[in-house]
């Protein structure tokens, strides 16, 4: 069975960075597109970055507003797995980080809804 396993989240001051890495087992996702996602209390899921993942090395991506310059999407083939950089952290950074996997790259790479499988978040603070 398709299982993601986000891990890295943590609680760091503004202006500093976090590492999340989203590890994916019990699936090939070759060709999968992956992204990441984020929810604070209150508010509704928000599209992140998003990754294609293919057997070749070029990959696209795809970023959302706010965190553009800041974050940067990657992933290592060969541990499956894929990492989201997070630099200059702001406070309104802080959520609930899920990494989601779909079985195709396409222009709905930002919609909640068309993933297939998710992960089980990993908490991310910043303070002030």
């Amino acid at each position: 069975q398709a299982q993601l396993v986000e891990s890295g989240g943590g609680l760091v001051q503004a202006g500093g960075s976090l590492r999340l890495s989203c590890a994916a087992s019990g699936h090939t996702f070759s060709g999968y597109a992956v992204g990441w996602f984020r929810q604070a209390p209150g508010k509704d899921r928000e599209f992140v970055a998003a990754i294609s993942w293919s057997g070749s090395w070029s990959s696209s991506t795809r970023y959302g507003e706010s965190v553009k310059g800041r974050f940067t999407i990657s992933r290592d083939n060969a541990k499956n797995t894929v990492y989201l950089q997070m630099n200059s952290l702001k406070p309104e950074d802080t959520a609930v980080y899920y990494c989601a996997a779909k079985g195709t790259w396409g222009p709905r790479v930002h919609t909640p809804g068309v993933y297939d499988y998710w992960g089980q978040g990993t908490q991310v603070t910043v303070s002030s």
